[in-house]
């Protein structure tokens, strides 16, 4: 059966990406620790991310460090937050997100309802910062 992943890579569920390219997306999650929380997903279903190929896990995190650098951008953080573990869903998917403090990295502490409209402005915010950085060509239409 599909990962939840793969069904919004999929178009099945809705996303809001932020990224798209021929080996990953990024979009982003429901239950945020900051505004403009992202996740940096492979197209291809792997479970866990030591199964990676060296190839993608490079090409994941040079995305995530472009999405990072874009955050720094649009939502002027004290760090930007990195973090994979993978216990809610068994596909590969690495966290971005601008942090505020150490406190940002309990993800029991994620909100769970935040409203669409919320979602959607800090996702409007970061695709404009990745446009504005040179990568248009990765970025989907608002």
């Amino acid at each position: 059966m599909a990962s939840l992943f793969t069904r919004i890579i999929a178009g099945e569920i809705p996303g809001r990406f932020v990224w798209t390219d021929e080996r990953c997306v990024a979009f982003a999650t429901i239950e945020p620790l900051q505004p403009g929380h992202m996740m940096v997903v492979p197209r291809e279903e792997i479970a866990h991310w030591v199964d990676l190929p060296p190839d993608l896990a490079a090409h994941l995190f040079a995305v995530a460090q472009t999405i990072g650098k874009a955050q720094q951008q649009a939502f002027t953080p004290n760090r930007i937050g990195l973090l994979i573990q993978g216990y809610e869903v068994p596909h590969t998917h690495v966290h971005v997100w601008p942090s505020r403090s150490a406190a940002d990295f309990d993800l029991s502490a994620a909100a769970t309802d935040v409203p669409g409209k919320d979602l959607d402005a800090a996702a409007t915010t970061l695709r404009q910062a990745l446009r504005t950085a040179g990568h248009a060509a990765h970025v989907p239409e608002d």
